[in-house]
């Protein structure tokens, strides 16, 4: 009975999987963008490789420094997109960022908005986590962490940050990972400031795998991250006045935002969310009730989920290693069914 009933979950699970890449292989209804049209170097100036025709950036690590570039712009809300592909073998210590900030502007009360990949050791998997700041509440991280279903040093992924007044999404491929609904409890702590979008590379090896027990190793380097299909659909504005840039410009970029269709969360939409949770998340802010006796406010408390953490909003212990296994097996399924068409 245990083996049959495990055997119906694997089915579910491989279907749900497989609808997910395939929506994945979707691309994204937005405009992609030249580097020179839309960003700058920000620093590790050598270190950062642009193709003849200018759409897709390589940014590299190495004993000399790491690198990262900026958008020429600010924004009032928007989509910040790009298709990344991450260093290969032993990335420990390694951390490759793409996120939204003000830091720059406003010191102090900044806001801040993550896709963090944290390198590993040689044979482990990468890791992505997702974390929310408004307002200088940084002593209020809102991490969450989660493994991904394929390989992500093998072929390119769109990993995208979706903001609006009401809401964040982030979204790999065309799936939604977390979304975040702003609350009047959350006040400040929502971020609402212009923010620009930054994409960099650094050595993190103090903390960025096992707590900083394994460092940047640099005779596996360069390490080297890849950035194409560059997409920002947002507002410009002055980030002093807070005000558009031009007088037509927020009309135009709310048409395009919407015509992404991302903003909108669909009852499908939120199951392969879902799913996504169940299956890979492996930390969450919202269960760690031993750094947040209360919850934070944003958080929406799901069973399915809850469940599955520890008070210290790991997951447990046992569930963790049954899990790599599982994931490994769906892997597998999924590869099979799609004839190897996606590297995982």
């Amino acid at each position: 009975m245990g083996s049959f009933y495990m055997d119906c979950k694997m089915k579910v699970l491989i279907s749900i999987m497989l609808l997910w890449f395939a929506s994945s292989a979707l691309a994204i209804n937005t405009k992609t963008l030249a580097f020179r049209e839309a960003y700058s170097k920000l620093f590790g100036h050598h270190n950062i490789h642009r193709s003849a025709n200018d759409h897709h950036v390589r940014l590299l690590l190495d004993r000399s420094s790491g690198s990262g570039f900026i958008s020429s712009d600010m924004y009032q809300y928007g989509l910040f997109s790009a298709s990344i592909k991450l260093p290969s073998d032993y990335t420990a210590g390694v951390v490759v960022a793409f996120y939204t900030s003000n830091g720059d502007v406003f010191e102090k009360t900044h806001d801040e908005l993550d896709f963090e990949f944290l390198g590993n050791i040689k044979g482990k998997e990468w890791r992505v986590q997702t974390n929310i700041y408004g307002n200088g509440s940084t002593s209020r991280g809102r991490e969450e962490r989660y493994f991904m279903p394929f390989d992500p040093t093998k072929e390119f992924h769109r990993y995208s940050i979706l903001w609006t007044n009401e809401t964040i999404i982030f979204y790999i491929d065309q799936t939604p990972i977390r979304e975040v609904r702003r609350t009047e409890a959350m006040g400040g702590d929502y971020p609402s400031k212009p923010m620009s979008l930054y994409a960099t590379i650094w050595d993190a090896s103090n903390w960025a795998t096992s707590g900083g027990k394994y460092k940047v190793n640099y005779k596996y380097g360069p390490f080297t991250s890849e950035f194409r299909d560059l997409s920002l659909v947002g507002c410009r504005v002055d980030p002093i006045q807070m005000l558009p840039t031009s007088s037509n410009n927020c009309t135009a970029a709310n048409l395009d935002l919407m015509a992404t269709g991302l903003s909108v969360m669909t009852p499908k939409k939120r199951k392969a969310m879902q799913t996504f949770r169940e299956n890979f998340m492996s930390y969450s802010a919202c269960y760690d009730t031993l750094r947040y006796p209360e919850k934070l406010p944003e958080c929406e408390i799901v069973e399915a989920e809850k469940r599955l953490f520890k008070e210290n909003g790991h997951l447990k212990f046992r569930r963790h290693r049954r899990q790599r296994s599982s994931r490994a097996r769906i892997r597998t399924a999924v590869n099979r069914s799609l004839g190897q068409q996606w590297v995982m």
